[in-house]
């Protein structure tokens, strides 16, 4: 059986720094001050975590009794800071960014949910909703439409994918961090390749218009 206790802790903070740069990105596309951006970026970076601690009652969210957790949030806000001038003509950045926080986020969360003793199902669901968690709260605050319910993207699907591979993984005994990091990286490619090639999943209702969603109309019925 995978032994997860230091991993965990080394992919939570990978997670919380890609989670980070992608809020202190949207904080300078934004137009935030240099606080505005740390904070934007901690509320994305801690906000999943935050919700898995506290369904799974493990006590203090890590957040608030690891002062660890809080660096990279500060980090990105200061790499963006010096830096996005430069890179500011690359808009697949945010992007990217976002997908690498979703790909560890939906492993740790499923990780931490299974060694709680939360069932596989609970676990994939708790996952899922660590990986989305942060992102959600980021796009929310920064009056954005979040890329959970935005019908051109493809958000949530990734992490259900990642979510229930580290769950099938992990009941049969085969996780560990060669699989962690196949599980990672499939979980990063479908994200980013979903979002390059526009792929979509059927809108709410049967029939609709998705051409009446992207040009911001209301969905009409086909004939």
């Amino acid at each position: 059986m995978f032994t997860f206790d230091l991993a965990l802790v080394w992919l939570d903070l990978a997670g919380v720094f890609f989670f980070a740069v992608s809020g202190s990105l949207l904080a300078a596309k934004k137009q935030f001050d240099i606080l505005g951006s740390a904070l934007l970026a901690s509320l994305v970076a801690l906000g999943g975590g935050v919700i898995r601690d506290i369904i799974i009652n493990a006590g203090p969210p890590a957040a608030f009794t690891n002062p660890v957790y809080l660096l990279p949030p500060l980090l990105a806000a200061a790499l963006v800071y010096f830096l996005f001038s430069s890179i500011q003509r690359f808009t697949s950045l945010l992007t990217l960014f976002d997908a690498g926080g979703l790909a560890l986020f939906c492993i740790t969360g499923t990780l931490k949910a299974l060694g709680a003793g939360l069932n596989p199902v609970a676990a994939v669901v708790l996952g899922v909703a660590t990986a989305v968690g942060g992102g959600l709260l980021r796009d929310i605050t920064a009056n954005e439409i979040p890329a959970l319910f935005n019908a051109r993207d493809l958000y949530a699907l990734p992490a259900f994918a990642g979510a229930t591979l580290t769950a099938v993984l992990w009941s049969i005994g085969a996780f560990n961090g060669l699989t962690a990091v196949l599980v990672a990286v499939l979980v990063f490619a479908f994200r980013v390749v979903a979002w390059r090639r526009a792929w979509r999943v059927p809108l709410a209702v049967r029939g609709w218009h998705r051409n009446g969603v992207a040009s911001g109309a209301e969905p009409r019925l086909r004939d």
